[in-house]
């Protein structure tokens, strides 16, 4: 079975062809073919962050050259399966991508499996070029959960198994990736915000300065409240009133940038893995899965890690290879083959939510009963 997957949730434009090999009834291979992704990066940088109708016109565009770099070699008659994002992501880039598919539906008469990006970002955790995926391990896995953390969602979401969720908690404001994003462009190092403070406080570590140059500590937000809720506006403002409050020279320099940067990073780790722990222990569950583009964050991944191999020594951590965090239409493609069975025909009445819950058992298809 071959599956074609496009993803348009945000400024990226994924396409992806996977081809899903059956060796016996158990065990399935899962190769990749071809992962294209068209990002806009340099075209949004100047704004600060993803400017809806830009990235619009950037998909049409994009899309057309990926779709032919993706499927070169491939006879468009052998892909069996189209899956497509239809939500949570940015409405005018949604529907750049389903319109796409249902072209080439059109031309190849093939079915569409609708797709939630959440899901997408979760089931990323079990693909890899020429991963071996062996259905009968599910068991040892579920129940999970699952921290789905990028520049516009933080999720925490208890999953029984693929297909069946459910959202514990969210992000009040401001997603962590978000705060990223913000506390970058008030110290000036530009966008997306996430892997230059990263950087930047690699270097803190690397020379210990915060510990001894500046006085930095900022707020860890909800980090104590009984529910799994998350809050990191005021995380951003805490960085604004420090900033605001320094000299200018010392706002320009290297080690005050490095130190706010470390001290930013910290306090979103300690938040994310503080919730995800404790919801790990209350459910009792099997593992600890994470997904989302801020897990490519290395010292997230690792901290996660040592605390969980700490406090939690018999729950599994799953983290996705780094390629797959970031939106990618791979994990698209997956995620259309766990839900080959919503495939529809009638693909001609798809509709978009840009505001998709992780857990929606309908996914929307114009003029259908939504029960």
């Amino acid at each position: 079975m071959k599956i074609l997957g496009i993803d348009t949730s945000c400024d990226d434009t994924c396409i992806s062809l996977l081809e899903v090999k059956s060796q016996n009834s158990k065990v399935k291979s899962f190769e990749i073919l071809s992962d294209v992704v068209s990002s806009q990066v340099k075209i949004h940088a100047k704004y600060g962050g993803v400017y809806p109708f830009l990235a619009k016109r950037e998909h049409i565009k994009n899309l057309p050259i990926a779709f032919k770099k993706a499927t070169k070699g491939i006879n468009l008659k052998e892909i069996d399966l189209i899956g497509v994002t239809v939500g949570p992501g940015l409405e005018p880039c949604l529907w750049q991508g389903v319109n796409f598919a249902q072209k080439i539906a059109k031309k190849i008469k093939k079915p569409i499996v609708t797709v939630n990006h959440i899901e997408g970002h979760i089931l990323a955790n079990f693909i890899g070029l020429n991963f071996q995926l062996t259905i009968s391990n599910f068991q040892n896995i579920f129940p999970a959960v699952c921290l789905v953390v990028s520049g516009g969602h933080t999720q925490l979401i208890l999953m029984e198994k693929i297909g069946r969720y459910k959202l514990i908690g969210e992000t009040r404001d401001d997603a962590a990736g978000e705060c990223f994003d913000k506390v970058a462009r008030i110290l000036g190092l530009g966008y997306p915000g996430g892997p230059v403070i990263a950087a930047e406080a690699a270097e803190a570590a690397k020379f210990s300065i915060f510990n001894f140059q500046f006085s930095i500590k900022l707020p860890r937000p909800m980090m104590y409240t009984k529910d799994y809720d998350f809050s990191f506006s005021g995380l951003k403002t805490a960085v604004l009133y420090d900033f605001k409050k320094r000299l200018p020279k010392i706002r320009k320099s290297k080690t005050y940038i490095q130190a706010t940067c470390a001290e930013t990073q910290q306090a979103i780790i300690d938040v994310l893995i503080h919730k995800t722990l404790r919801a790990a222990k209350n459910y009792r569950v099997k593992s600890v899965i994470l997904g989302g583009g801020v897990t490519a964050n290395n010292e997230l991944r690792k901290q996660f890690k040592e605390k969980i191999k700490k406090d939690l020594p018999n729950i599994q951590y799953l983290t996705p290879n780094i390629h797959f965090c970031t939106d990618n239409a791979a994990m698209v493609a997956v995620t259309a083959y766990f839900n080959r069975e919503k495939a529809t025909k009638n693909w001609q009445k798809i509709e978009v939510n840009a505001n998709l819950k992780i857990g929606d058992e309908v996914y929307p298809l114009r003029g259908l009963p939504s029960s």
